[in-house]
């Protein structure tokens, strides 16, 4: 077993060595073979060493070619191109030219306006292609020079090359020397723009504000004032187009001054419609010289005719405006355009309100006046939207200093009206008969007329806004109702100071008290139970006038009457004898006789009582201050009375009243012979009676 087992790793050991020997031998081979092979590598690379020094030159000189090329080429495509540029500029003006024809023959307004938009593009596109050439044509023959100069200097390539790019050079420099201008500024580009100029004035004259008139007020009813749209939808996509392709062509100016032109001309004419002549009547003097009925219909005319040129004339300017323009410079133009048209507009009737405002300060302007300040404050919403941002604050100012100038105008005018009132006592003697004044009608007619509900908030707003401007904003100024309060009281003060006034001015003793019972009453029955007696309060138009006219009421009757009555005072007769009784009854009822005589014609001459009311409570008080005195001497003193005739107390009661609605009444006495030689007679105003019947009588008083 050990014997074979080292037979057996003997022979191992015998394949192993072998295995090395053979190994060792091919190790020694491949020696030698790689000693070969770096002496190859050794020759290949001497000769490549060899090849690379005799083709580099080559090398370079084909990167230079290719370099050469490089440069070449980017100097001639682009000069290509701009030749292409001009070829599709020449398409274009060929399609423009049949374009034109075609148009020229298109009667139809729609389709013809449907071909204009082709125009148009077709514009657009030359315009493009023109600014194409100009813009690269430059720098495409800088760039061609350069490589021609290049190539001439380095003599990089051959002759007739360079020759070629040089005769490519001068023909494209001249032709864009000589095209470009020409296309742009006296080719058909320039013709193009003219007949959109044309075409865009004529389209804007065609564009008419419609119905204007018919939205007047009429039989005092108010049209609802609504703007209408200007032009259709084509109609204003055209001249928006047109616009745009003007404003892209160095036009702009120009499509501003046609629009402006045109529009405010359509403007005008819309506005011409309504006949605003008065407007032509604008300085303060010219106004003071127009008749008040001419004046009058003027200003109603101009509040109608601005409140149509700003809801609807001006309105549908704005959104054409807007609509034509909006897309021009990110919509900074189109205010500004509309502004110009509405500016010439507004400023017209600005003028007008302004003369009013500035004219003299006569007290019948302040309803108007007041009309004029209502209906700019009822205008300031729509006016402030349509004259929004900075392009309207001109406009918006204007406004404003017109606004002020009518409540300074409608305050002044109220305040000299009080004035007016108080220097009128030295300038007109009061009226002779007692009546009441015309300056008081007037006044209390003017002052109910401002108080009712038209004029009163209205004038309450303007002291109430001409007092914010003068304590400032930030102050608490009093009421409306309280400042409208307090200056109509400074009227009737002003009005009370003249009635005292002219009532002192008066030579008779009882004529001032009938002047101011008339007056007063007047005043206090014409401001009951209306806005003006409202205003000033009941109990104040009592105390302040009621009361005045009744206590003056008493003093004239005193004075008068009482007077009259006093004669016939029997307090004397009684110390008398009977012989004397008679004597002096009959001199006391002749001297009342003669005093009623002369206390009628001062009644039918100098006393006048001409309202109704107060005159039959007048006659009443009257007849019961005197008739019953007259009854009672007369049945008194009948016995030695007798032999004469006196009117009896029925007929003197007649005769009172008579007196008092101011008839002619003479009293006419006769004694018994006369009666007798002429029977019954009667006198012009009165029947003469026995003074026998007067018991029958009196127990009618």
């Amino acid at each position: 077993m050990a014997l074979n087992e080292e037979d057996t790793k003997l022979s191992q050991l015998e394949f192993a060595c072998s295995d090395l020997k053979t190994l060792l031998q091919t190790s020694s081979k491949m020696e030698e073979s790689l000693g070969k092979m770096d002496k190859k590598f050794d020759l290949l690379d001497r000769t490549l060493s060899t090849a690379s020094r005799r083709l580099s030159p080559l090398q370079s000189l084909a990167m230079a070619t290719k370099a050469l090329d490089t440069r070449i080429n980017r100097a001639v495509t682009p000069a290509f191109a701009l030749l292409e540029s001009f070829k599709v500029s020449d398409s274009l003006q060929l399609k423009l030219l049949e374009l034109s024809s075609i148009l020229s023959s298109e009667t139809t307004p729609k389709k013809r306006l449907k071909k204009f938009l082709n125009y148009v593009d077709r514009v657009n596109q030359l315009n493009a292609a023109i600014n194409s050439i100009s813009q690269e044509g430059e720098p495409v023959i800088q760039k061609l020079q350069e490589v021609v100069e290049f190539l001439s200097r380095t003599k990089a390539t051959d002759q007739d090359r360079t020759h070629r790019l040089r005769e490519t050079l001068f023909t494209l420099k001249a032709l864009y020397e000589n095209e470009v201008d020409a296309m742009k500024f006296d080719g058909l580009l320039d013709e193009a723009l003219l007949n959109l100029q044309d075409e865009y004035e004529s389209i804007l004259q065609l564009l008419r504000h419609q119905n204007i008139g018919d939205q007047v007020q009429v039989d005092d009813k108010e049209a609802e004032i609504v703007a209408s749209d200007l032009g259709t939808e084509l109609e204003v996509e055209v001249l928006q187009r047109i616009s745009e392709t003007l404003a892209a062509n160095d036009c702009l100016d120009i499509c501003i001054d046609i629009y402006v032109k045109v529009r405010y001309r359509r403007a005008a004419k819309a506005l011409m419609r309504l006949n605003p002549d008065y407007l032509r009547t604008y300085k303060p003097e010219e106004i003071d010289a127009m008749e008040w009925e001419t004046l009058e219909t003027a200003i109603s005319l101009w509040i109608q005719h601005l409140e149509l040129a700003v809801k609807t004339v001006l309105v549908s300017e704005k959104k054409l405006c807007n609509q034509v323009l909006g897309n021009i410079m990110d919509g900074v133009v189109w205010p500004q355009c509309f502004v110009k048209i509405a500016d010439k507009t507004m400023a017209v009737f600005f003028r007008f309100g302004e003369g009013v405002a500035r004219s003299s300060k006569e007290p019948h302007k302040l309803f108007k006046l007041l009309d004029m300040f209502d209906s700019l404050e009822k205008l300031r919403p729509e006016f402030s939207d349509t004259f929004e941002g900075e392009a309207g604050a001109d406009i918006c100012t204007r406004f404003r200093e017109l606004t002020k100038l009518l409540v300074h105008g409608s305050s002044k005018v109220f305040w000299e009206f009080s004035l007016q009132i108080e220097g009128n006592s030295d300038a007109y003697p009061p009226p002779q008969d007692g009546s009441v004044p015309k300056l008081v009608r007037y006044a209390i007619n003017y002052l109910k007329y401002l108080t009712t509900d038209t004029y009163r908030a209205r004038m309450a707003m303007v002291l109430w806004t001409e007092q914010m401007w003068k304590v400032g904003i930030l102050s608490k100024p009093e009421t409306d109702k309280n400042l409208l309060q307090d200056a109509i009281t400074n009227v009737m003060n002003a009005l009370h100071r003249n009635i005292e006034t002219k009532r002192l001015s008066y030579r008779d003793k009882i004529l001032p008290h009938v002047f101011a019972m008339n007056t007063y009453w007047y005043i206090y029955m014409r401001t009951r139970n209306t806005e003006l007696g409202k205003l000033l309060g009941d109990q104040y138009m009592k105390n302040k006038y009621k009361v005045v006219a009744e206590e003056t009421a008493y003093m004239y009757q005193k004075q008068s009457w009482g007077q009259l009555v006093k004669l016939l005072d029997k307090e004397d007769l009684k110390r008398q004898s009977k012989e004397g009784l008679g004597s002096l009854a009959r001199a006391k009822m002749e001297a009342f006789l003669k005093g009623f005589d002369e206390i009628s014609q001062r009644h039918r001459g100098s006393y006048r009582i001409p309202d109704m009311d107060l005159r039959e409570q007048i006659k009443e008080s009257t007849i019961k201050l005197v008739v019953p005195v007259y009854t009672e001497f007369l049945n008194t003193f009948s016995a030695v009375l007798r032999g004469k005739l006196y009117v009896n107390p029925y007929q003197l009661q007649g005769l009172l009243g008579q007196i008092l609605d101011g008839s002619d009444v003479k009293l006419k006495r006769r004694d018994s012979k006369d009666r007798m030689a002429g029977g019954n007679s009667v006198s012009v105003e009165g029947e003469i009676m026995d003074f026998r019947r007067s018991r029958s009588i009196s127990s009618n008083v």
